[in-house]
């Protein structure tokens, strides 16, 4: 089984550039407003899901600014993955700084399926992750339903690209030590937090923390594959692509080329992501 553990999809209505959520949200907009910036559907997931012969996708929601936006786009996620519900397992957004709204807003997702949180964005959002006063109360709602947490994570150095943030891996580390049993799914390989689990102390704290593959070929060599599984672990590894941005083919493609072992490329293909989401 291969799941795609990190994909977006958005209301039909947020193709119109022209509508507000442009002005309204600033992250958006840096990774929407070129019309070469694909917005998927759940039609469209489902279909290229088909053609890259992927099983499941985790579908994701983005790092909305405001308490309204979160709530509008997880209405489409929880509505879409009722309709396919062998195919898409839904992830909601909240604005943690919202407040008492934002835990009704929590509890509300996990009522209509949601399995977890994400893809939050700290920096656009606007919050702390390590700030116990703001994230705790959201956490606590997270253990108690065993819900995933997933968040954005990038590098402190490479090139420069749209959405790529500021959340490194002294700010991952922090979170993770402040909520040391939460579930948490770093994007796009934590921005190189795996390679400081070569330090002992690192590595004794990140005993539930994992790493998604989103956009791979966009940031590293196949070989990190490899480096990553010699690491940390085979079975830290979450296979995501960030599709629409990216066809899970090219993922999937660097998967095969780099010299896994098949259990190991099962374990990153679905096998992790069955076992985190708690399934046999």
């Amino acid at each position: 089984m291969i799941i795609d553990f990190h994909t977006h999809i958005f209301p039909p209505e947020m193709r119109d550039r022209r509508q507000g959520y442009m002005q309204d949200d600033a992250l958006f907009s840096e990774l929407f407003s070129s019309p070469k910036a694909r917005i998927a559907t759940a039609e469209e997931m489902t279909s290229s899901m088909d053609e890259a012969g992927v099983d499941l996708s985790v579908i994701l929601n983005a790092g909305w600014a405001r308490h309204e936006d979160c709530v509008r786009t997880n209405d489409y996620i929880l509505e879409a993955a009722a309709r396919y519900p062998k195919r898409l397992i839904p992830f909601c957004a909240v604005q943690p700084r919202a407040g008492e709204a934002a835990l009704a807003e929590l509890e509300r997702c996990v009522r209509g399926g949601a399995r977890g949180i994400g893809e939050m964005r700290s920096d656009t959002q606007g919050f702390d992750l390590a700030d116990k006063q703001v994230m705790g109360p959201i956490v606590e709602v997270a253990r108690k339903h065993n819900l995933i947490f997933l968040t954005h994570a990038s590098e402190p150095v490479g090139h420069l690209y749209p959405g790529k943030g500021m959340i490194r891996p002294a700010t991952l580390y922090q979170f993770i030590c402040t909520f040391p049993e939460l579930n948490i799914v770093c994007a796009h390989w934590g921005g190189g937090l795996p390679f400081y689990a070569l330090m002992p102390e690192v590595a004794s704290a990140l005993s539930h923390t994992f790493y998604d593959t989103a956009a791979t070929p966009f940031l590293y060599r196949p070989e990190i594959f490899k480096q990553v599984a010699e690491t940390v672990g085979p079975d830290r590894i979450l296979f995501g692509s960030d599709n629409p941005l990216m066809s899970p083919r090219r993922v999937l493609a660097q998967v095969e080329s780099v010299g896994l072992s098949e259990e190991a490329k099962a374990m990153i293909l679905g096998g992790n992501a069955q076992r985190l989401l708690g399934w046999s």
